[in-house]
């Protein structure tokens, strides 16, 4: 008699199951993310399990091994820096973002690069071959080692790549792939989680670098549970503003390489192009002598970027003061009000305030304290902020500037961007080397900045 298939319901935000459903995800919290899934059960073979298993012999870790492994150079400089310096073979890259956002492009326009001295299978489940080609004509990409197939078996594109023994294979995406045995609909928890294993398992042992497309959810998060995370080398986000061509890829998670590394490119009519000097194009269009502007310097990963903050300080016309913030955590920008009321002397209790990063950033380090106070009191007493400034610090609740790392880079890049005036810490000041043409000021508190500035 054939075994029964079961029901259970799994969580879509971190893939916990349940053998039945639950308003509130008992893992994590989360409301409305149980999901009904059927499950096929197997008999197992006693005479099966009854044999030994083969297992791997033990090495030393001093017999293994050290050499630096070759990387590929995927023709973008921006991504080979985020992937940590190129494509390391065997790895499982995945990348997320949202729909039109330039997943296609970006992989496909590699291509053309990678496809010079290596073999690429390229697998899509959403785009027919005439709709890809119609693309690769548009971005250049006209390759005789990049071989294309719509398929969406994971058996299938398993035995493509046994037979064609491919140097790079990129899945686009995962949601549309399905196994037989999987009794789910394509794109489930399930389906995800177990193509994406599959997957991996064949290209860990040939040692083919792949990449996976994966779509998102509302929240913006990479479609599927966390589990899918776990399995792969690399996560990356690609980030942006559909009213805007710049886009940012992020890397969150990177078993070769330093994380939270971003690269920065812009859409235009042939694909995406680099910005080499984003610090240069988030500073483009600032307006001089006009209150309420300050540059801050934040580290992303090993590069520091300039970015503008402009800050809105108006009388409010209801009972209760409204509070917006843009690229800067809200509750974030409530304590810096409170600290500077309290610990400064500037008031804004009958205050409207806004805070804005241009050009889609978003400061999420302490310190981008300074330079948003800074912002704020300079649109409060409607007092510019010289045009040669940067500030970065962190703001303590006592008011006290406390000191931030990497210093020297973020010096170095507002130097190099022309900047002759940069607010630090004052306890960052020992052991620094004096640097020609800029002026270093080390401050202790928010409102000593604030007063050296005016």
């Amino acid at each position: 008699m054939p075994p029964k298939n079961k029901t259970v319901y799994i969580c879509t935000n971190c893939g916990f199951e349940s053998p039945k459903w639950y308003g509130k995800c008992t893992s994590c919290g989360e409301w409305n993310t149980m999901q009904e899934e059927i499950v096929s059960v197997q008999k197992s073979n006693s005479a099966k399990s009854a044999a030994p298993r083969k297992t791997e012999k033990l090495l030393p870790v001093s017999y293994i091994s050290a050499e630096s492994e070759k990387r590929l150079k995927t023709g973008l400089r921006e991504l080979d820096r985020v992937l940590g310096g190129g494509i390391v073979p065997g790895a499982l890259m995945l990348i997320g973002g949202d729909p039109g956002i330039g997943k296609s492009t970006l992989l496909l326009q590699i291509c053309q690069h990678l496809g010079s001295s290596n073999k690429i299978m390229y697998v899509s489940g959403e785009e027919s071959l005439r709709q890809i080609k119609l693309r690769a004509n548009r971005l250049g990409v006209v390759s005789d080692n990049l071989f294309v197939v719509c398929e969406t078996d994971v058996d299938t594109i398993i035995q493509y790549v046994e037979q064609e023994d491919p140097d790079v294979l990129i899945i686009d995406s995962i949601q549309t792939m399905n196994l037989e045995a999987v009794a789910s609909a394509s794109g489930s928890v399930t389906q995800v989680r177990e193509c994406t294993s599959a997957i991996m398992r064949v290209i860990k042992a040939a040692e083919i670098p792949t990449f996976i497309v994966s779509h998102v959810n509302k929240d913006g998060a990479i479609a599927g549970p966390k589990v899918m995370e776990h399995i792969v080398d690399c996560v990356l986000y690609f980030e942006g503003d559909r009213n805007t061509s710049y886009r940012i890829l992020r890397c969150i998670k990177n078993r070769y390489g330093s994380t939270n590394e971003i690269g920065v490119f812009e859409m235009c009519d042939r694909g995406l192009s680099e910005v080499e000097n984003p610090s240069m194009m988030l500073l483009s269009g600032r307006p001089h002598n006009v209150s309420g502007t300050c540059v801050a310097c934040k580290v992303e990963g090993t590069r520091p970027l300039l970015a503008e903050v402009q800050g809105l300080v108006t009388p409010t016309g209801f009972g209760n003061p409204r509070r917006m913030a843009t690229g800067f955590d809200y509750n974030r920008l409530s304590l810096l009000l409170a600290v500077l009321e309290k610990r400064a002397g500037y008031f804004f209790s009958n205050m409207d305030t806004y805070i804005n990063v241009v050009g889609g950033l978003r400061l999420d380090e302490p310190a981008s304290d300074l330079p948003v106070a800074l912002a704020l009191l300079s649109s409060l007493k409607d007092v510019p902020i010289g045009d040669d400034v940067v500030a970065f610090g962190e703001i303590g609740l006592a008011g006290e500037i406390r000191s931030v790392s990497s210093v020297e880079s973020r010096i170095s890049e507002a130097v190099r961007l022309g900047f002759s005036r940069i607010l630090i810490p004052y306890q960052n000041l020992k052991g620094l080397k004096s640097v020609k043409g800029c002026e270093i000021i080390g401050v202790k508190t928010v409102r000593d900045a604030f007063e050296t500035l005016i």
